[in-house]
């Protein structure tokens, strides 16, 4: 697994090593002990799936401390257009802004530490995608961001008339009237 980092300290993009032959493809997508040799200390408890139709956002989502969630998130088919910003008010990057495009064939995922608001556009006809946590999800800490914050300025890679988004994304607040705290 080769690990990248992006611009963001922590936020890390991680590339299986996919061996294929003519029967197809096998590769890891997690191994906790390779993991932590090259410095990241992870244990994952809860496991997520979702299925989405072309132009659907999610997000943006995280959980309050003291259950924070670190993610580390993967397509399982099809495509999107990964998204974390940065909402840990002490770091240079604060309110800054990452995007991937993960997807079925790339096989790369998006490891997300605690302090981060997450959301994703879909950018194939369907795309399921698979996300590990390391905490419980827990409806009382639940938070979010609006996806078209001003402030934060995230370009979802898909014409703004083809968003489709859930009533309960549509009515979270600004970055302004956001619960924080991290």
């Amino acid at each position: 697994m080769r690990i990248i980092r992006t611009e963001i300290e922590g936020l890390n993009i991680i590339e299986p090593r996919v061996f294929k032959d003519s029967r197809g493809y096998f590769f890891e997508s997690y191994n906790e002990r390779d993991l932590r040799k090259k410095g990241l200390d992870l244990h994952f408890v809860q496991i997520n799936e979702s299925r989405s139709a072309f132009g659907v956002i999610r997000g943006l989502h995280y959980q309050l401390n003291p259950r924070a969630q670190t993610k580390l998130v993967r397509v399982l088919q099809g495509k999107i257009w990964d998204v974390a910003v940065d909402l840990r008010r002490d770091s240079p990057t604060f309110l800054k802004w990452h995007g991937s495009d993960l997807s079925s064939d790339n096989k790369r995922q998006l490891l997300i530490p605690k302090g981060f608001a997450h959301g994703f556009s879909v950018l194939s006809e369907c795309a399921v995608v698979l996300y590990k946590c390391d905490d419980y999800y827990a409806p009382e800490m639940e938070a979010g961001i609006r996806y078209n914050d001003e402030r934060i300025g995230i370009d979802w890679k898909i014409d703004p008339g083809k968003y489709i988004l859930s009533e309960k994304d549509m009515k979270l607040p600004g970055i302004e009237d956001a619960r924080m705290n991290f």
